[in-house]
């Protein structure tokens, strides 16, 4: 199935083709047209599904054919998330997608000032991305009302749930009018979020895609434990492998990005970055010498990576480990596509241990630790793991032979700020 098949309309389709990609992911494909029907949805998946795109698209699409044509826009559609990483991935989800249909949106989450988003809400905006604390402080400074929301969203009810809002959003649901479409989504349906849904939903219907645990039990996962000053050295330490023809190196940072190019190249090991700084021609252009292998390495950020789809990507290194424990699921997904063995490599310092412990929580597993190589963490007592075979005294695993990757696919992922 293609995107073309989901009646998607031009200005959308255009904009999904420029961030590459072709074919739908299982909930996007059965979401979609759900929700250009207008019902409502009752969606249990976890993040790194598609998940975003899955409501994103068919909001601009039905906000797009039901123009609104009064002076100051107002808000028609209300995204809940519970962090802010969720809330700016879904804002620049909803940017990328509708650049071509004249809607716009604003994204307002707590720990910043706050001018800034009370001014966008002044000028007007059709959608709205919101964690529920600073957008209930907004609402009682009365810098919005919600009385025109013709669609909301409560994405990520489960957490919502863990993090104590739930009472924050129940006050918001009271401000938002009776007649709206409704769409909710959580990984897991405690009790009190099944409660929670049968008080927002009508006669929805329901999508439920694999657990996210289940996505990842192909790929070889290894982490190495390192000091982080140490972090660069390993890299070149293991693209001294010819084996590793081609890498995808994530980083948190635009920063962190640019810096790691620039030891890669100081070693003349061929790379490039693609962030949210480099402009589209650019990034087009970096991804293009990456799939043609005419650069080896890839240096992204977890914003700019949405679009990347290579064929028989063999090697994901996560330099940084993610803050957010989906984040490393989507960053792994790179490889391993459609049943292919791939391998994800992550560099932990001491800082990151609790961000590992979260990733190990939520895939279920523990990571296998490779304790053999010459920049160990200082402070790190490893677990031992199987002798590797294949690479000598080097510690780094022996890569197994990948299958022909499947055709396009994609999902959206959380990220961090950057």
């Amino acid at each position: 199935m293609l995107f073309e098949s989901l009646n998607i309309i031009d200005p959308i389709l255009k904009a999904v083709q420029e961030e590459g990609y072709t074919t739908p992911t299982p909930i996007q494909a059965e979401a979609i047209p759900i929700i250009l029907q207008g019902t409502d949805l009752l969606g249990c998946a976890q993040t790194g599904t598609g998940k975003t795109a899955a409501f994103a698209i068919p909001i601009l699409q039905l906000l797009s054919e039901n123009k609104v044509y009064d002076k100051k826009r107002k808000i028609r559609s209300l995204i809940l998330t519970p962090t802010r990483e969720l809330a700016i991935q879904i804002g620049d989800s909803f940017k990328a997608y509708g650049r071509h249909t004249g809607l716009t949106n604003t994204v307002i989450f707590g720990g910043v000032n706050q001018n800034p988003q009370a001014s966008s809400l002044l000028r007007g905006v059709d959608i709205v991305v919101a964690t529920p604390g600073r957008l209930l402080d907004l609402m009682n400074q009365g810098h919005l009302n919600l009385r025109e929301v013709e669609i909301l969203v409560l994405d990520e009810a489960d957490r919502m749930l863990d993090m104590g809002f739930i009472h924050d959003v129940k006050r918001i649901l009271a401000a938002l009018p009776k007649k709206k479409q409704s769409l909710f989504f959580s990984a897991t349906m405690p009790a009190e979020i099944v409660k929670l849904a049968a008080t927002i939903l009508h006669n929805p219907s329901q999508v439920s895609v694999t657990p996210v645990s289940s996505t990842v039990d192909i790929i070889n996962q290894y982490v190495y434990f390192v000091d982080k000053g140490n972090k660069n050295a390993l890299l070149v330490d293991i693209l001294k492998d010819p084996v590793v023809k081609t890498a995808l190196v994530f980083t948190r940072t635009k920063h962190g990005a640019d810096k790691v190019v620039k030891i890669l190249q100081k070693h003349h090991i061929t790379a490039e970055a693609i962030h949210g700084n480099k402009a589209q021609n650019a990034r087009q252009r970096a991804l293009k010498n990456f799939k043609a292998q005419d650069t080896r390495v890839l240096v992204a950020t977890d914003i700019a990576a949405r679009g990347i789809d290579v064929d028989d990507l063999e090697y994901v290194i996560n330099f940084e480990m993610p803050n957010i424990a989906e984040t490393y699921v989507h960053r792994i997904g790179r490889t391993g596509r459609a049943g292919a063995k791939g391998t994800a490599f992550s560099f932990c310092d001491a800082e990151e241990k609790e961000y590992l412990r979260d990733i190990e929580k939520l895939i279920a597993k523990k990571i296998p630790v490779m304790e053999n190589h010459s920049f160990p963490l200082m402070d790190h007592h490893p677990v031992k793991v199987p002798k590797q075979q294949g690479r000598g005294n080097s510690g780094h695993p022996a890569p197994k032979p990948l299958a022909k990757s499947a055709p396009k696919r994609w999902s959206d992922k959380p990220r961090a700020t950057r």
